[in-house]
């Protein structure tokens, strides 16, 4: 079945969610990597251009998996679940999709404010035009630190959530025995354990 049905997710929201994960875990490796490498390194400026790339793909598969999931019934609840428990799901949601949001497009605004104006290729073959930034957040080395604070700060966490969301798929797996982790993973019919 490609669509959500109110008992399991569908395969477009399946891939949705396992491309972007992997998307997401490379990404976080990759900056991390990239954070610590010198800044004269001939390979640092090749991995900040796959970064921008590869961070373009995730706006864009993010904004698509939100367009799938306004159109698509979100599946139900297992029941049993504390009231407690159903919030921070709902909560944890809204965050992972903000920061889905925020990170690359703090990103591409920290890039169009910074003053070396160095251009952002996608894949080394379309170019990407800067976002105009703001006077009013002052200078250009001003906004692009701003912005490289909040794009940092965003992707810890996000780290931060992505702990807590496997913590509680495994949880619900392992310990309350529920279909929230099998129903991510698999269309057929969600029968409890």
């Amino acid at each position: 079945m490609l669509r959500n049905s109110p008992s399991g997710y569908g395969r477009v929201a399946i891939a949705f969610h396992w491309t972007m994960a992997l998307l997401i875990v490379a990404m976080l490796a990759l900056g991390m990597v990239m954070h610590r490498m010198p800044p004269t390194d001939p390979a640092t400026f090749a991995l900040y251009q796959w970064h921008k790339s590869f961070g373009f793909v995730a706006l864009g598969l993010a904004v698509l998996r939100m367009l799938w999931r306004a159109t698509n019934p979100v599946p139900r609840l297992p029941e049993g679940m504390a009231g407690w428990e159903r919030a921070a799901a709902h909560a944890g949601h809204l965050a992972l999709y903000g920061l889905m949001l925020a990170i690359p497009l703090t990103g591409w605004l920290m890039v169009s404010a910074s003053p070396w104006a160095i251009p952002t290729v996608l894949f080394g073959a379309v170019p990407v035009p800067h976002l105009p930034v703001p006077e009013a957040l002052g200078s250009k080395a001003e906004a692009e630190t701003l912005f490289k604070d909040l794009h940092e700060l965003f992707a810890w966490l996000l780290i931060l959530l992505l702990v807590a969301h496997v913590g509680a798929a495994l949880k619900h797996h392992f310990i309350a025995r529920d279909t929230t982790l099998r129903r991510m993973v698999s269309t057929e019919p969600a029968r409890s354990a």
